[in-house]
């Protein structure tokens, strides 16, 4: 079943100039971008967006961290979008990721892991709203 997913380049990729890198990877994985922005995040949006963290001792840092510098969301589509993006993305902790995923090829650690990636096809609704109206979603 085709669906969609959100992915967030995180700043260290972006400072890195990994961005292109990271989308060629993911187109041929099949993905097919619907939507795409780079932006910088407010310390309201990333609290907002993260909020689901709020209580976790790595909230402020992770907070800190998603404001440090431009990020670029996508929307991204196609057959099993959630589940297949979070495997193309690897581990949390790009020492743990596979040899081949963006995280083991882009990330730095647990913190500067290159990218983000919806958890569920619920969550992956509610995080394409955040960033793209439906009229963006092309």
């Amino acid at each position: 079943m085709t669906e969609r997913t959100l992915t967030i380049i995180k700043p260290d990729s972006v400072e890195k100039n990994n961005v292109g890198a990271i989308i060629a990877h993911l187109e041929r994985e099949g993905f097919r971008i619907v939507a795409a922005r780079m932006m910088r995040l407010t310390e309201a949006q990333a609290r907002a967006f993260y909020e689901v963290h709020r209580e976790r001792p790595f909230y402020d840092d992770l907070v800190a961290y998603m404001t440090s510098g431009p990020v670029w969301p996508m929307c991204l589509e196609r057959e099993n979008a959630v589940v297949h993006l979070r495997e193309v993305m690897g581990a949390t902790n790009p020492a743990e990721a596979n040899e081949e995923t963006i995280r083991a090829l882009y990330g730095e650690s647990i913190e500067r892991n290159a990218i983000h990636g919806s958890d569920s096809p619920e969550n992956a609704a509610r995080e394409i709203s955040f960033f793209f109206p439906e009229t963006d979603l092309v």
